[in-house]
C-alpha cells in the first residue's frame, strides 16, 4: 500500500469521525436515547448526608468494549 492510499485512507476516517462524533453530539443536545448511560446496574451510586459519590463502573466498561471492537474492525490489515 502507497503513502498517498494511506492518507486517503486517514482522510476517510477522520471524516467519519468526526461525523460520528457530530450525530453523537446532536442526539445527546436533543436528549434523544442516553438516559440509559451512567445507569446501568452496576454502577455505583452511594449518596449520603451532604455526600454523593457517582462512578459508572459498567458504563465504563461497556463503553471500553465498544470502542475496543470498532476500532479492531477499523484496524483490521
Amino acid at each position: 500500500m502507497g503513502q498517498e492510499s494511506r492518507v486517503m485512507d486517514l482522510g476517510k476516517l477522520l471524516i467519519a469521525a468526526g461525523l460520528a462524533i457530530a450525530a453523537l453530539g446532536l442526539l445527546m443536545k436533543l436528549g434523544v436515547g442516553f438516559g440509559w448511560l451512567g445507569r446501568l446496574p452496576g454502577d455505583i451510586h452511594i449518596q449520603r448526608d451532604g455526600f454523593c459519590f457517582h462512578f459508572p463502573v459498567v458504563t465504563c466498561l461497556l463503553l471500553s468494549l465498544v470502542l475496543t471492537l470498532l476500532f479492531r474492525l477499523i484496524r483490521s490489515d
